[in-house]
């Protein structure tokens, strides 16, 4: 199973960082795997997941979106229903085991929508733990409600008003933190990106969002799903329902980046679609870059995907043709964060109507026999404000 020893997948990942990480993430990789092997580890996780964060998380039927897009029958995923409201909270919990069996008494984190803030500052709550978010400026006026969320459970938020003061650069100032600070604190990373191996860590947690579907679509439908789509920034969640389906190659993958503003004008995040092979943030993948080399700055309506880069396993399922990436649209997505509330009584997060708005687009394509499911990772609260502020200065 990928990654390899070096924590490649295919040509991608790897761990390119400074000499003084090199210790600490040979030390995590060692816990982790040892951890993974240990029933007492696996079963505590399976209790908090269970017991505190409320999986295992239903398969809904969207009847009358289905009907919208009047072709295959659409399923949702439920991950908007967890505590903290995100799948956020599956990768925290696990890491957040980790740090404690490492003794370190401070974890850190870098947080673009806020979800994965919020799932941070309250595992620390759970454990006890010193806790310290990082946050871009920009992100932080439109993510008002989980700044406040993440103060309230007793975090310390840091505004990042570097680079476009989004995701990328709270990432740089994570790291930096964790550099400085290497003895005592654990960096839980949010996605599947970063210095081997963390894309594995956070998959392997994650993955119980597939484990789960895989299950339950069997049981409910009788069969796999034709189709699994997922929004991707960093792609946590998408690797998390990915993961389990990839050896059942008739099941299509499809990957749902942010097309923001548009490709031709260079207002999106999309790493795949737009990017090219480049080092970020300790691994190579797809980045969004200009010829020298230059980060380019990113935008999305959905803070959650507003970064320049993509997993590593990502990229080598792009590469090898097992998943497909796609783009939708600011306008997409704001046009299905009103659809979904209005047909099924759900309103979901900026970053998850991203792939409703794809998968509608899909299923209109299909036969109504066939089944699309698509991993609905957030709920929609906190991007309520910005969604009321765009739509009542629409035309």
């Amino acid at each position: 199973m990928l990654p390899d020893e070096l924590g490649k997948f295919g040509r991608f990942g790897g761990r390119m960082v400074p000499e003084t990480l090199m210790s600490a993430l040979e030390q995590l990789e060692t816990l982790y795997r040892s951890s993974q092997a240990d029933p007492e580890f696996t079963g505590e996780l399976d209790r908090l997941l269970h017991s505190y964060a409320g999986r295992p998380t239903p398969l809904t039927y969207a009847k009358r979106l289905t009907e919208h897009a009047g072709g295959a029958k659409i399923l949702l995923k439920r991950e908007d229903l967890l505590h903290t409201g995100s799948h956020k909270i599956n990768n925290t919990l696990g890491q957040a085991l980790l740090a404690r069996r490492m003794g370190k008494q401070r974890i850190i984190a870098e947080t673009g929508a806020g979800q994965h803030g919020v799932a941070t500052a309250t595992v620390a709550a759970l454990f006890g733990l010193e806790c310290e978010i990082y946050m871009g400026e920009l992100d932080m006026e439109r993510q008002q409600l989980n700044v406040f969320r993440m103060q309230i459970l007793g975090a310390r938020v840091n505004p990042v008003r570097s680079g476009t003061r989004t995701l990328k650069d709270a990432t740089n100032e994570a790291i930096r933190d964790w550099v400085t600070n290497i003895e005592t604190t654990h960096y839980i990373i949010g996605s599947v990106v970063g210095p081997h191996p963390y894309p594995m860590i956070v998959r392997d947690f994650q993955s119980i969002i597939g484990r789960e579907a895989l299950q339950q679509v069997v049981q409910s439908e009788g069969r796999l799903p034709d189709c699994i789509v997922a929004c991707v920034g960093g792609g946590s969640n998408a690797i998390g329902i990915f993961h389990p389906f990839v050896e059942h190659e008739t099941v299509q993958l499809v990957g749902v980046e942010a097309g923001g503003l548009g490709l031709a004008g260079g207002q999106h995040a999309a790493s795949i679609a737009a990017g090219s092979p480049g080092i970020l943030h300790g691994s190579l993948s797809y980045l969004q870059q200009d010829d020298d080399g230059q980060v380019l700055d990113t935008h999305s309506i959905a803070a959650g995907l507003d970064y320049p880069s993509v997993g590593p396993e990502h990229a080598f399922l792009a590469s090898s043709g097992r998943a497909q990436y796609v783009i939708e649209q600011d306008a997409d997505a704001l046009q299905t964060f009103v659809l979904l509330a209005r047909t099924e009584g759900i309103v979901p997060a900026f970053e998850s109507a991203h792939a409703v708005a794809r998968a509608v687009r899909i299923a209109a394509q299909l036969r109504p026999d066939q089944l699309v499911l698509v991993n609905l990772s957030g709920r929609g609260d906190k991007d309520a404000p910005s969604a009321m502020s765009i739509l009542e200065n629409q035309p």
